[in-house]
């Protein structure tokens, strides 16, 4: 298959001071290079791009799903430590947690490993799910 990876991801977003300031406590770099229109986190070879509302709301940009609305992801992060550090990590940033710790099939190994994950909100309500592999 040529396809390697995902590169990147976008999404609306409302609440931009919230989310940037949540993201940058969870430890993602925050680049706000192209403000007020365009934002981005990065994390490893990653990016979630945001769409600030200057952006996404103007009919004239197409370039979005045409249902996209805030609070549309939902994204699971693959957390490289123990389960104690990301529910620290999960508190500095006031994040609740609304589901987990719980074994789910992750995208390792064809579905085929199994992580614990836990699920939280960010200030958008996109839904974050945070797996923890053995």
């Amino acid at each position: 298959m040529p396809i390697k990876s995902f590169d990147h991801v976008a999404i609306p977003i409302s609440e931009v001071e919230a989310m940037l300031e949540f993201y940058r406590v969870l430890g993602f770099d925050v680049n706000e290079k192209y403000a007020p229109r365009l934002y981005s986190v990065h994390f490893g070879d990653n990016k979630i791009n945001f769409h600030g509302p200057e952006l996404w709301q103007p009919k004239e940009f197409t370039l979005k799903g045409p249902t996209a609305k805030p609070g549309c992801g939902d994204f699971c992060f693959v957390w490289d430590g123990d389960s104690e550090s990301l529910q620290k990590i999960l508190g500095n940033a006031g994040a609740e947690i609304i589901e987990g710790p719980a074994p789910r099939e992750g995208g390792r190994n064809g579905g085929v490993d199994i992580g614990t994950s836990v699920y939280i909100r960010d200030p958008d309500l996109n839904l974050l799910e945070f797996i923890i592999y053995p």
